[in-house]
């Protein structure tokens, strides 16, 4: 396959699915219909198939774990970019992002601002070091610093991260599948076990070159799904007339400063937490940093990074576009809103809802394949990101390296394919968190980010840090992030069980109706927004880390199979 045929390929994509949409020149075309047809089942199993066919492609070329785990290092940094975009764009926040727009306001787009001081940080201070340092694993690069244990916490901090993260994304895909088909929950772990599947089996044949083209071609259909649905509210409302031009009554009050640390989101925090995730997640999640080491240098990874970022920014801009449309079309046609469903409580579910009901059959089909493959590229990335951790941390580290290159090829897919397995069997666990999907993204992707970053953050820039300090002052990051991301759960279980009361918290017991069961429930809102588990949890960690490496000094430089270079101040 070329690189003019693989492009060739995408654009066909997209052409097909905006062709779909054209045709439905009726707008009797966007009324209420049964559900997903035939032909959208038939879409979804094509690309399905065609991804697991890709991975069979490249699976012919790899002879070594350099070219399944990197791509030898020198694959094409706009590639990389979409890749690396494709990665961190998960199905969750693929439904949530129309439903923040939808229902809570627009100022956690103003996020998007962080994006230049981002591209500053991580592309003339991060890249420069990490790309002197050729590695399988990043996280060999806390070793040559700080030692055995604190290479073997960052590699086990990023499984367990990734883990969770995958069964919650597989699980909110399954969920989200099954209510536009309209089918009982009981077939969420059916739906789980065949996403899980298909994207399990072309990763492990195909590694990161099939995990890169098909990023890309996923990244087509989610944007080409997007500016369907924008484009088929535009030609039913007879224009823009759903572009809202003032403050919806719907929407929370979202100001600029916090008026307290319960205030959801405002513009402030949504920049500052944008800013450190991004940051961290680019300089400490392995997921990332091997798409870096896939590129020849630091000029290319920084081509990769402005990619990711401006294919980001568009792309967020348009998902957001997507959640002002429905809202202007249901508030338009309030008769289409499913019934017991409300615009704001149930704003995440007006987006599959659409989808199912109210998009030309053929249209739908290429969206549902857009979200089915939201949730492929977060899999793939993941599952090949451990299973690269895994080898070079875990085998390789501990003298368990296998004989020859083709030996140790074969072992590493049959690790993905195990890790994805653990991955599917996992996520029917998630079920049991609550909160809707920005916030239950927020409190599962920011938990053990900050603190891993943390780790290389004290291996590269605190020539002090020693291996008790980082330990501490990790433990400590990680704490202080559970503490916020679960500030309403660990509040009312005070209350139960030692009768606390909550307002010394400054939040309060509620009770809510469970619309699945109709009963009553009691719970305690967060004391504190998601929005600062970030900033929290690394300034506790810098802080109680460089404290503690000063308490407790290092005693000698580690023997090292390497040596990092620490940027000059």
């Amino acid at each position: 396959m070329t690189k003019s045929g693989i492009s060739a390929f995408l654009i066909t994509l997209l052409a097909t699915n905006l062709t779909f949409a054209a045709e439905a020149t009726e707008p009797a075309a966007m009324g209420p219909r049964a559900g997903l047809a035939v032909i959208d089942w038939v879409i979804v199993f094509l690309y399905a198939s065609g991804t697991i066919c890709l991975g069979w492609y490249f699976s012919r070329k790899q002879s070594t774990t350099e070219e399944y785990f990197v791509g030898s290092g020198s694959m094409n940094p706009i590639l990389i970019g979409v890749s690396l975009f494709a990665t961190l764009l998960s199905t969750i926040t693929y439904l949530s992002t129309p439903g923040e727009s939808l229902g809570k306001g627009p100022v956690y787009f103003t996020s998007l601002l962080a994006m230049p001081i981002t591209f500053y940080i991580v592309g003339f201070i991060l890249l420069p070091v990490y790309m002197r340092q050729k590695v399988t694993s990043a996280y060999e690069l806390l070793e040559a610093k700080l030692g055995l244990s604190i290479r073997m916490l960052g590699a086990c901090m990023f499984v367990l991260l990734r883990l969770v993260w995958m069964s919650l994304l597989i699980y909110m895909t399954s969920k989200a599948i099954v209510e536009m088909t309209g089918l009982a929950d009981r077939w969420i772990p059916v739906v789980a076990l065949i996403t899980g599947t298909v994207a399990v089996v072309y990763t492990s044949l195909g590694g990161l070159r099939a995990v890169v083209i098909t990023d890309a071609m996923q990244t087509i259909l989610l944007y080409g799904g997007a500016v369907t649905v924008i484009a088929m509210v535009t030609w039913n409302m007879g224009g823009f007339g759903w572009f809202p031009t003032k403050w919806d009554p719907q929407w929370d009050k979202q100001p600029i400063l916090p008026e307290n640390a319960r205030t959801r989101l405002t513009v402030l925090g949504a920049i500052l937490n944008a800013l450190i995730w991004s940051v961290c997640t680019a300089g400490g999640d392995q997921t990332s940093v091997q798409r870096f080491m896939a590129t020849k240098d630091a000029k290319s990874a920084r081509l990769a990074l402005a990619t990711q970022l401006i294919v980001g920014l568009i792309v967020s801009l348009t998902l957001a576009l997507v959640g002002f449309a429905l809202l202007g079309y249901f508030k338009e046609f309030p008769e289409q809103i499913p019934a017991g469903l409300d615009l704001k409580h149930d704003a995440d579910k007006m987006f599959t809802n659409f989808i199912a009901f109210n998009l030309p059959p053929g249209v739908s089909g290429f969206v549902v394949a857009a979200m089915f493959a939201a949730a492929m590229s977060s899999i793939d990335s993941g599952v090949n990101s451990i299973t690269a951790v895994v080898m070079t941390d875990g085998l390789d580290r501990f003298g368990r390296k296998p004989r020859t290159e083709k030996e140790h090829v074969r072992i590493s897919r049959w690790m993905a394919l195990g890790i994805g397995l653990l991955v599917v069997i996992c996520s029917s666990a998630m079920g049991g968190i609550p909160g809707n999907y920005t916030a239950v993204t927020q409190k599962t992707s920011n938990l053990l980010t900050t603190p891993i970053f943390g780790l290389f953050f004290f291996a590269l820039f605190v020539p002090f840090a020693s291996p008790k300090g980082v330990w501490i002052g990790a433990i400590c990051g990680t704490a202080t992030a559970v503490l916020v991301a679960f500030s309403g759960p660990i509040v009312f279980a005070l209350y139960l069980w030692f009768d606390i009361d909550p307002a010394i918290f400054g939040t309060e017991v509620v009770e809510l109706l469970n619309k699945e069961t109709g009963e009553m429930e009691r719970s305690v809102p967060d004391p504190i927004s998601f929005q600062w588990i970030s900033l929290a949890a690394i300034s506790v960690n810098i802080v109680t880390g460089c404290i503690a490496s000063k308490m407790f000094p290092k005693s000698k430089t580690p023997s090292t199979p390497g040596q990092v270079e620490t940027p000059s101040a």
